[in-house]
């Protein structure tokens, strides 16, 4: 129900237009039960000649002698049977037909509203999250929450909720019908309601179940296709096409017997609904042959009492098909809500503060980090005091795994600190607005982000309205222009998905580009140039040292050679800062640093040195 509810208020925006509907559903409904009336009329006068009576009787209320005629209802020149009837059906059917196309219209147009009001929450909900969140949740998840979820809910809040409220309608006015005609024989009905309804609700329940499995199946598919796609290159390098195909034929394999199952779930309803509906039938028609000798019932309104029983059951029957539908929508909105309820790690407050232009300085006042909760952390930082002055250039180093990333991912809040604080200016950046925090903070890291869209827009990321002439200055300060100016269309050129098209050292010097334009006061250097030949590097080297100029700098670098003319040098080792110095203060002494520096470096001299004298 919690669920459900949660479903409705999305209605809100819409009610205007699903009240409308529902008004017209509700004389679709009537003016079908109004043509069930005309049967008997045709049959005891339109198709019997002979008969003396004038009159065309629809129906008597019960327990009174009141009894509405057709002539009522139909203009007063129309006085033959057939003229009488043939009007009243076919301005029946006109209308039924105007209000029908109405009101599917507008509670599709409520059903796709609220659901594209709820996807576009659902994107919002998940592209504010922290780093984390993406952390525990695989792309595939995601992606199929976002599609597979919603469109099941899609398709119950629209399509199966516009038919369901025109069935409603049926259901109540045929009922109305089956009562006026038949009277006390109607009531043997309600017999079989218990059974219909403890059916429903025992086949929608499983039904909700093994639509949930189902959809955690297509999941796995969806990471299956994200993995093998991105990765198509390592997939092909090692050979592992047919590998991959079994993988994803496995998955297929699983997705197919969930979908199985919930279709024997939910294909049950209709064949049970058949056998109640053909078992109250038969009862009726044993009953009715007597009550016809009797005179309490004309052929013809016992024929139209009948259709009506049948006209009745559809609905009964199309409910439990509904009934399916909307339990598989809340057994997707279950995924998608959880997704919405997760407590996110990183938490602006309500009366956070802006953070004016920075000026001083970075400090990392007693800093602990850790991943996990709940007895499972894992220590990735330990008492971290650090302070990294305006305009300096800081450069941290360290082996694999000793916390280097974690430690710069902490400035622009991609995660919190643990323990200790992160102060700007003086400020925690807990009581920051996200916004004016990120805003001053400008990123380039080893895995290029690059998106499907024009050179220029990459560039311009965040800043659509800016002139043309500040996005070149941009790329010529990242020795970026000569080869965008080279492309078929320049800065118009689509670059392809994360920017297939380009090498890694231009895609990097679009991603200086595109920190240049954003002029922001620190800039974090994460790793830029350690998946680059030595003449991509050099040149974006280049770039760098235009970005960095005037900036308060923060780099993580493999290649140490990157980091030799940094004002200040911090070595990390197992989340604890060892040593910190320059270059040189840091190679005068035996120490983390030198060692990995002498391992990169003396080997590559020594090796040199041989091949010159060997030339010699």
């Amino acid at each position: 129900m919690r669920q459900l509810t949660r479903l409705l208020r999305y209605v809100r925006p819409y009610r205007v237009q699903l009240l409308t509907s529902v008004i017209a559903m509700a004389l679709v409904g009537l003016l079908d039960a109004f043509r069930l009336l005309l049967i008997g009329p045709i049959l005891d006068a339109v198709l019997n000649p002979a008969t003396q009576s004038k009159k065309l009787a629809l129906f008597t209320f019960p327990g009174t002698q009141h009894t509405v005629y057709l002539q009522h209802l139909v203009p007063s020149h129309f006085t033959n049977a057939w003229t009488v009837v043939a009007f009243a059906l076919v301005a029946a059917t006109v209308l039924k037909g105007i209000f029908d196309y109405l009101g599917t219209y507008l509670v599709n147009y409520a059903g796709y509203g609220m659901i594209t009001d709820l996807r576009n929450d659902v994107h919002d909900s998940i592209l504010r999250r922290s780093a984390a969140f993406f952390q525990r949740h695989s792309t595939g998840t995601l992606l199929s929450a976002i599609i597979n979820d919603i469109e099941r809910v899609q398709y119950a809040m629209s399509t199966v909720l516009a038919e369901f409220l025109q069935q409603v309608f049926t259901l109540i006015f045929v009922a109305g019908v089956v009562i006026v005609l038949g009277g006390k024989l109607a009531w043997l009905l309600v017999l079989f309601v218990p059974f219909v309804i403890l059916s429903a609700r025992k086949i929608g329940r499983r039904v909700r179940h093994t639509t949930r499995r189902g959809q955690d199946k297509l999941a796995d598919i969806h990471n299956l296709l994200h993995e093998t796609i991105t990765g198509n290159r390592i997939v092909k390098a090692f050979g592992m096409e047919e590998w991959e195909i079994g993988r994803f034929r496995a998955a297929a394999r699983r997705l197919f017997r969930a979908n199985l199952r919930s279709v024997a779930a939910a294909a049950i309803s209709s064949p049970t609904m058949d056998i109640i509906g053909a078992i109250g039938i038969a009862l009726l028609l044993l009953l009715g042959r007597d009550l016809i000798k009797a005179k309490v019932f004309t052929g013809g309104v016992f024929v139209a009492f009948i259709i009506a029983v049948y006209k009745l059951y559809e609905p009964v029957r199309k409910f439990a098909v509904f009934n399916n539908n909307f339990q598989q929508a809340l057994g997707a909105s279950a995924s998608i809500f959880n997704f919405m309820n997760q407590e996110d790690a990183v938490l602006e407050k309500p009366a956070a503060r802006q953070l004016p232009n920075f000026t001083e300085s970075i400090r990392f006042d007693h800093v602990s980090f850790s991943y996990g909760a709940n007895g499972e952390s894992r220590d990735v930082l330990r008492d971290i005091e650090l302070t990294v002055h305006s305009g300096e250039v800081l450069a941290v180093v360290g082996s694999s795994g000793a916390g280097k990333s974690t430690l710069v991912h902490l400035i622009p809040r991609f995660f919190d600190v643990t323990g200790g604080r992160l102060l700007i200016d003086g400020q925690d950046v807990r009581d920051l607005t996200l916004s004016s925090l990120r805003a001053q903070i400008g990123i380039v890291t080893q895995e290029t982000v690059l998106f499907n869209d024009t050179v220029r827009n990459n560039i311009a990321y965040g800043q659509p309205g800016v002139p043309h002439e500040r996005v070149v200055e941009a790329a010529t300060a990242a020795l970026a222009h000569d080869f965008i100016q080279a492309l078929p269309e320049g800065y118009k050129t689509v670059i392809g998905e994360r920017g297939v098209r380009f090498s890694g050292g231009e895609r990097q010097r679009i991603a200086i580009a595109r920190a240049l334009l954003k002029d922001a006061p620190i800039l974090i250097l994460d790793e830029a140039t350690s998946a680059l030949d030595s003449e991509s590097e050099a040149l974006v080297q280049s770039a760098l040292q235009n970005l960095m100029r005037g900036r308060t700098v923060v780099v993580i670098a493999h290649r140490l050679s990157t980091v030799r003319h940094a004002n200040r040098i911090v070595v990390l080792e197992n989340g604890v800062i060892t040593d910190i110095g320059s270059h040189q203060d840091l190679m005068s002494h035996l120490g983390t640093y030198r060692r990995l520096y002498n391992l990169q470096f003396l080997d590559w001299d020594s090796q040199k040195v041989q091949a010159g004298a060997a030339e010699s």
